[in-house]
């Protein structure tokens, strides 16, 4: 089992309900998430806030005694018409500096559909899928992150799925295993941080269905970033703080081929140096070729290359990530434009 959510004091079973796939005649979608006092004072939850009118919300008034625990029920209406929906509740708990963001989330179809156009387009074997890439989110060093997706047994008999080659630091937990023939299940993945690895990571795992390797493996990507949660007010004050010259460098118009590099100059304004843990450009074509880290008070750069011949032509507009060790600017999204011919 996954360890669960835990915010402070306050610890969900679950921070994310998935309804899947419904129908517009399903009606309204209900959902109950639990939080569990896990502190030595009593907790309330002060207020549950829906981020539209479409989710009605309720939840526990009175203090959660330490040990005890609420429910925050929700009811997406589901009376707008087929589309895929991602509603949030902010939470706010005594106690607790941030407030904690619930999701619920899933896909309304006009009519109810079949497991296979469903789950067929990047089905492995029986083993049905949505998708073979999975997005993660965010995480933070020190912590796990965990994204869950829907599954699919389009066979006529139990399908039993193991998974080899798994990436370190990566966790894969099916419910229920055996799927039942016909049936979904819910696939969990989870992943730890791994220290000293930043920006975008991939990682991968080879499903084995009824003790059969599959063709294919099912693979998912998170980006991890410092974690400055726990610094003092001093540290993130001394911290350093990154300017950049420009945040987009245009290198005009070239034809397909020609070379082109640019450099991004900063300065620091902190009172510690700026360094970049991890640049991470959009698109192949961009490669990384010097990063150099930043005084206080003085000068850094990053410099690029783009090769033109692996661009559509036209104007090209290609983002590159920077992810640092500055607690206003953790994250630094820099841009490459031009026209290739």
């Amino acid at each position: 089992m996954l360890e669960a959510p835990e915010e402070g004091d306050a610890v969900f079973d679950k921070l994310v309900h998935d309804f899947g796939d419904v129908s517009i005649e399903d009606g309204p979608l209900s959902c109950t998430f639990t939080v569990t006092n896990n502190g030595s004072e009593p907790l309330v939850l002060f207020e549950v806030v829906s981020s539209c009118g479409c989710t009605d919300v309720t939840w526990t008034r009175e203090p959660l005694q330490p040990g005890k625990s609420g429910t925050i029920s929700a009811t997406f209406k589901n009376e707008d018409g087929p589309f895929p929906f991602d509603k949030t509740l902010t939470v706010y708990i005594s106690g607790q500096r941030k407030p904690v963001i619930l999701r619920l989330r899933g896909t309304v179809h006009e009519k109810k559909k079949s497991l296979s156009e469903l789950y067929g387009a990047q089905k492995l074997g029986d083993f049905g899928l949505k998708a073979r890439d999975y997005k993660a989110g965010v995480l933070k060093q020190g912590l796990t992150v965990s994204e869950t997706a829907t599954v699919a047994n389009l066979g006529k008999k139990p399908l039993q799925v193991e998974f080899t080659e798994v990436s370190e630091h990566l966790k894969l937990n099916l419910t229920p295993n055996p799927i039942p023939a016909g049936s979904t299940a819910t696939l969990v993945f989870t992943i730890e941080a791994a220290p000293g690895l930043y920006g975008k990571q991939t990682y991968s795992a080879v499903p084995v269905l009824n003790g059969r390797k599959a063709s294919a493996p099912i693979t998912v990507w998170s980006t991890t970033r410092e974690n400055f949660d726990k610094w003092t007010e001093q540290e993130r004050n001394n911290g350093a703080i990154p300017v950049f010259e420009n945040s987009t460098a245009n290198f005009g118009i070239v034809k397909a081929g020609d070379p082109v590099e640019i450099t991004f100059n900063c300065s620091n304004r902190g009172k510690s140096v700026f360094h970049i843990y991890q640049a991470d450009p959009e698109v192949p074509s961009l490669k990384v070729l010097e990063v150099t880290d930043c005084e206080p008070g003085g000068k850094g750069l990053v410099r690029v290359s783009l090769d033109t011949s692996a661009v559509e032509k036209g104007e090209v507009v290609i983002m590159l990530t920077l992810t640092t060790n500055s607690p206003l600017r953790p994250v630094v999204n820099l841009f490459v434009a031009g026209q290739v011919e």
